[in-house]
């Protein structure tokens, strides 16, 4: 059994690292208010682009693009957006656990080499141990997120996409549900990949367009990338904030119920002391008086 010191000792230590959880969850909350409300405004914008696109694609032959044409896939980049900062829960584990995945599954089957470009530290770190070919990264970003980072990571994905050197580039990023909730979510980037429903809506449309269709599709189709890249970008900030919160709330409820266990040891041991006093008092009263 533990001392009174002992248990005095890990009752503070565990107050300590109680009140750091604490002050960790009301700085994730103020992080995440702030992570959401960028989100929440660009989800507009990148969903409008998209629609746009669908409709161009709709009405263009893509198969002499090389954005959008499908090719044979020999290798494939996958960009693992994950946090630069531990102590959130499954956020980074679960976005490696769907990368490890997608490659175990989907890629080597069917002879596919993945090519991993990690977005954040945390993901970067754990990728390393798994031996696969790590060609990129860009770390230290979600301190002070901007949109130059999401066309840094466009522009080092198209390079090696124009190159050749890989035929399909994918994103595994946790996408914002809610507080409680993100989902590791795995979407295509390059080749363009349009939804079937917004074609269908899109191409009911009649547009006039000046300059031509092709030429506004190859102005279009960077800030698209970018816009899709922001996006996912921005997703995984807030993501990360719900998910540091609500970790560092379950590790205070944790703390306080140690803390109460803990006293409750306490005092029973205390009380078992004080009780062992009292019959060696008792003892050495009643043999006094025998004596």
């Amino acid at each position: 059994m533990a001392s009174l010191r002992d248990l005095r000792s890990r009752i503070k230590g565990v107050q300590n690292t109680q009140k750091i959880t604490r002050a960790m969850k009301m700085v994730a909350s103020a992080k995440l208010r702030r992570a959401q409300e960028a989100m929440l405004n660009a989800r507009p914008y990148a969903e409008k682009i998209r629609a746009f696109m669908s409709h161009l694609a709709a009405n263009l032959d893509v198969s002499d693009s090389l954005l959008l044409a499908e090719r044979e896939t020999k290798a494939e980049l996958i960009v693992v957006v994950t946090a630069d900062r531990g102590l959130a829960g499954g956020f980074n584990s679960n976005i490696v656990r769907e990368t490890l995945r997608h490659i175990r599954e989907d890629l080597e089957p069917n002879g596919v080499t993945p090519k991993l470009f990690c977005v954040g530290k945390k993901g970067r770190d754990q990728l390393r141990r798994e031996n696969y070919e790590i060609v990129d990264e860009h770390v230290g970003l979600f301190a002070d997120l901007h949109a130059a980072d999401s066309n840094y990571v466009v522009a080092r994905a198209l390079d090696r996409y124009v190159a050749d050197e890989v035929q399909r580039v994918t994103v595994v990023y946790n996408k914002f549900v809610s507080v409680g909730k993100q989902e590791p979510t795995l979407a295509r980037f390059l080749p363009l990949e349009t939804i079937e429903e917004e074609e269908e809506k899109a191409s009911k449309i009649e547009y006039i367009y000046e300059p031509s269709k092709e030429e506004i599709l190859d102005f279009i189709l960077p800030r698209f990338l970018d816009s899709q890249v922001w996006r996912a970008l921005l997703e995984s900030a807030a993501a990360e904030q719900a998910a540091r919160m609500t970790a560092m709330d379950n590790a205070t409820e944790n703390a306080q119920e140690m803390i109460e266990n803990l006293r409750r040891v306490y005092n029973t041991e205390r009380q078992s002391q004080i009780t062992t006093e009292i019959l060696e008092i008792v003892s050495g009263a009643n043999a006094l008086k025998e004596g």
